[in-house]
């Protein structure tokens, strides 16, 4: 995990921010940017190739995994595999029965789902800094950011996705009267019918706000703190290569911030699968 003498600290650091990146280049051609630069120039039509192939992966991964569980399960004596599985299922089911009050068999799927997909995303911050990058390089891959949830792009189509079926379950359990009712008619409130006609436009405002702000900080959220995570990863790997006493010390704090880091990977995403469920308990419940 040495970055290249031949390059600055702000240069490796660069690097390891950028992801890689198919777009339109500015002749019109459609590719793979060969530089930071190139990457930002493509606007907002561009895909960053590396965050969905590991999300996709990692998904698929936990598919598999718990597909070849369920299709092996036993009643008699389980293998290990099916006890953390199991383990698992139960951890979710628990926090979905303490903050889920109504009925709907999608929301221990979706929350399980959420739980362990986000775990294997953020796993990946664990993973060397640069053994991936380099090998990748070999074979003429510029860039390559290996974990998803440090990608806005990624933390905000999840959380989109939760906020969707926010929306999709508080107009279909509360109907549109009832849930305009709820962003209108709250938090302040008079029997007075003029008065109340009044409090719309404010009520509206501070329900509104409260509304848009939830994907946003569900989103900001995740990916504030693995984005975070990554950087101290790779200010550390700055001190490998500079001399025997720093790379020492920085083997000390690698080790350190990794097995600090299990926490925060695995904190993430209980974080982001609780507020999921309150969500959905926020949208099945009538005022």
């Amino acid at each position: 995990m040495a970055s290249s003498d031949s390059i600055t600290s702000a240069e490796f650091i660069r690097h390891h921010l950028t992801n890689l990146t198919y777009g339109r280049h500015p002749d019109g051609s459609w590719g793979l940017a060969e530089s930071a630069q190139q990457a930002a120039d493509m606007g907002w039509l561009a895909v960053h190739v590396d965050s969905l192939f590991w999300s996709f992966f990692l998904g698929a991964l936990f598919l598999l995994v718990f597909r070849r569980v369920a299709s092996k399960v036993t009643a008699g004596e389980p293998a290990a595999l099916q006890n953390f599985v199991e383990w698992v299922v139960e951890f979710v089911e628990q926090n979905v029965r303490g903050s889920f009050t109504a009925k709907n068999d999608l929301v221990a799927p979706m929350a399980l789902t959420l739980f362990c997909w986000i775990f294997l995303m953020n796993l990946m911050d664990l993973v060397p800094l640069e053994v991936l990058p380099r090998l990748l390089g070999l074979v003429g891959v510029h860039f390559q950011k290996i974990v998803p949830s440090t990608d806005p792009n990624i933390t905000f189509g999840l959380a989109l996705s939760v906020f969707a079926l926010l929306l999709y379950y508080s107009i279909k359990v509360k109907g549109l009267g009832g849930f305009t009712a709820e962003l209108t008619m709250h938090p302040f409130e008079s029997d007075n019918r003029l008065v109340k006609l009044l409090f719309i436009v404010p009520n509206f405002f501070l329900e509104f706000v409260s509304l848009i702000s939830k994907p946003i900080s569900h989103s900001l959220r995740l990916f504030g703190n693995m984005y975070a995570g990554e950087m101290i990863f790779i200010l550390i790997s700055l001190m490998f290569g500079a001399g025997v006493t720093l790379t020492l010390f920085g083997g000390v704090l690698q080790f350190i911030w990794a097995v600090f880091h299990i926490l925060i990977i695995t904190l993430q995403a209980f974080i982001f699968m609780v507020l999921t469920i309150v969500y959905m308990d926020m949208a099945h419940q009538k005022h």
